[in-house]
């Protein structure tokens, strides 16, 4: 007599109440969320150094500032390839990302707008970011934006990243593109002060990222990633970050030298050198404090693509 002091009705009750996990893009039926959710999956952090290199290739080319009607279409299509390629970044690195903390936020974010929805907007963005650059600019332009989202999304994300502890080196191609894009957007060409900016972020791309693989190189032991310094050891790694910044002089200064930018923009590049080197020594090799490199790392970057764009655009003004 005792089994029926629960009513039967009571267990159908708490059967139905208990909650149930959210499918994949089944989250986000607020609008407001879902577009948080899309702009975080598409790494604006990134995409928007990655206009800055923009933006300095089209001063480089134009001897100046160009106009809003160059600027505008050609900004639109180097970021819309970013963000898109980004996106599909992500879909191709769920699995990995899954596995590493450092993400856990983009991870949910892509949850919530699903994989379908991230793959539409990915394809919407980079398909719109190739018809502005054809139909404003010329067809090298177009095929540069091609060639930094097939570069990122394929020969980056799935061969060398998974293969190869020196990925970061040729990764770097990408996210250099958008200077020689920039440029020949206005010019319909590339020149050597182009080239010259353009080699000086593949430069600096590598030791950039080894900070970050120092930082979290056991995440990336987890996800299955050969970043260097699980591959070839912490004191290999910071060998090869002191030996790509100390190159980063020579590199930036021959725009100086060449006669593309002033002396303002020499001494500019100096301190900023200075700066990012003293910044890798107190924190990759005095301490351990790798997140803060990276940080410098950025701000270090920032300030030559700004220094460019600020040199050349009041030189002849």
């Amino acid at each position: 007599m005792g089994e029926r002091t629960f009513p039967r009705r009571d267990v159908v009750i708490k059967a139905t109440a208990l909650p149930r996990k959210p499918a994949e893009g089944e989250e986000g039926g607020n609008p407001a969320d879902l577009a948080g959710s899309a702009l975080l999956i598409s790494k604006p952090g990134i995409v928007s150094g990655v206009g800055l290199a923009g933006l300095a290739g089209m001063v480089l080319a134009e001897r100046g500032m160009p106009a809003a009607g160059i600027v505008i279409p050609c900004l639109a299509s180097v970021i819309g390839a970013a963000s898109g390629a980004a996106v599909m970044n992500g879909i191709l690195d769920s699995p990995l990302d899954a596995r590493m903390p450092r993400v856990s936020g983009r991870v949910e974010a892509m949850r919530r707008v699903g994989s379908q929805g991230a793959f539409a907007l990915s394809l919407g963005l980079i398909l719109a970011s190739l018809f502005l650059s054809y139909r404003y600019f010329h067809g090298m332009t177009a095929a540069l934006v091609l060639a930094a989202v097939l570069s990122y999304t394929l020969l980056y994300t799935l061969v060398l990243k998974r293969r190869s502890p020196y990925g970061t080196i040729p990764g770097g191609i990408p996210g250099a593109l958008p200077v020689l894009i920039g440029y020949s957007a206005v010019a319909g060409r590339i020149g050597m002060d182009g080239i010259i900016l353009f080699l000086v972020m593949i430069l600096w791309q590598p030791p950039h990222f080894w900070t970050l693989a120092l930082e979290h190189r056991e995440e990336y032991r987890d996800a299955g990633v050969p970043v260097l310094p699980i591959a070839r050891g912490e004191p290999y790694t910071k060998i090869l970050i002191f030996l790509y910044g100390v190159s980063l002089l020579p590199a930036t200064l021959a725009l100086w030298v060449f006669g593309y930018c002033s002396e303002v923009f020499g001494l500019a590049a100096f301190v900023l050198w200075c700066f990012f080197l003293l910044s890798c020594y107190r924190n990759v090799v005095g301490r351990r404090r790798y997140r803060r490199a990276f940080g410098a790392s950025i701000l270090y970057m920032m300030g030559i693509l700004l220094a460019v764009i600020v040199d050349v655009s009041t030189r002849l003004a």
